[in-house]
């Protein structure tokens, strides 16, 4: 219970230091989101007056008169009630809204491309490490190649190959405009259609690394002594393999999944700019270009909720699946 206890008081702490940075380094950035609202207020004929200004500065929660420190308290204040703020570049929808609108786009994109590249890499690299020296082996260099291939690059050599000569997936976007939303089968076909490119380039980009990992501590565990202890007792070779070496083996690919299974809300900024995808990474893009500093602490806030999380839930799994770790701390 000590073990469980320190990791949930490491968490919380790390919590309040993350959001803590996420109030302070937007306010840090030059320029004020209010005046950017105003400019656009301007821009379609409206008067700002002073009155204005300072309903826009309540508004939007930056109070240029109110001290710094008030505005943290007044921050985590309005985090506990779940009010995110108002969004400036998508006027006057809520944060939360915005968030609702393009999570579920980036996290059925992102999040099914990470765990498949995951299992795939992990899958390939135990099968490649337990058979090592074998024709497997030749697997390993096409895939880290693929790996060291600059992503966006590779992103455009498939939209121009797929998308322009062949035309065999839609060049951008997340669906067909034409449709009308719904769980209707028309709408979900077209959204796999879409998608289908944007998550194969993540794959492709990414398998490698999981494959090498995993194939490496492959071929360190099949030297350990319980490995030889299994053979010796006449275990079949596919029970030792997934019993015993892919078990242990897989530890350290597992805390490196949990960071990327966290960082898929943030989606993959590159993909969703390349693909024009709808996701949370445009949305990032977007509240920088406009000094959005709800919108980014609300995206911040959901990234680091989503790292926090999914290494909380696998340092407690690791401690199921490896007691040791339990009892050296």
């Amino acid at each position: 219970m000590r073990y469980y206890a320190r990791k949930l008081g490491f968490y919380a702490a790390a919590l309040w230091a993350a959001l803590t940075l996420n109030f302070f380094i937007p306010r840090m950035m030059p320029g004020n989101p209010v005046d950017t609202l105003l400019a656009k207020f301007q821009q379609r004929g409206g008067s700002v007056s002073p009155e204005t200004r300072r309903a826009y500065e309540l508004l939007l929660g930056t109070n240029s008169g109110e001290p710094l420190w008030d505005q943290y308290f007044s921050y985590l204040g309005n985090l506990a009630r779940g009010d995110l703020g108002v969004s400036v570049s998508v006027y006057p929808a809520t944060v939360s809204q915005v968030l609702s609108q393009s999570m579920m786009w980036t996290i059925m994109l992102v999040g099914i491309a990470t765990v498949l590249s995951f299992v795939i890499g992990v899958g390939l690299g135990a099968l490649v490490g337990w058979r090592r020296g074998s024709w497997l082996d030749s697997v390993i260099p096409a895939t880290t190649v693929l790996a060291a291939v600059p992503y966006f690059w590779l992103a455009l050599i498939f939209v121009l190959i797929f998308s322009t000569t062949l035309n065999w997936f839609p060049l951008n976007g997340g669906y067909d405009v034409s449709l009308a939303t719904g769980w209707n089968w028309e709408f979900i076909s077209s959204t796999i259609e879409h998608g289908f490119l944007p998550a194969l380039t993540i794959v492709v980009s990414s398998v490698g690394g999981w494959l090498l990992g995993m194939r490496n501590m492959m071929v360190s565990t099949g030297s350990e002594d319980y490995i030889l202890t299994a053979r010796a007792k006449g275990l079949r070779d596919r029970r030792i393999l997934t019993r015993y070496a892919a078990r242990n083996a897989v530890l350290p690919s597992l805390a490196g999944f949990a960071i990327s299974l966290g960082f898929v809300v943030s989606g993959s900024v590159i993909t969703e700019q390349v693909f024009s995808y709808p996701g949370i990474g445009m949305k990032l893009l977007q509240s920088v270009e406009n000094n959005d500093y709800a919108l980014m602490q609300g995206i911040f806030l959901v990234i680091t909720l989503a790292v926090l999380g999914a290494n909380l839930i696998v340092d407690l799994l690791y401690g199921f699946i490896d007691p040791r770790t339990r009892v050296r701390n």
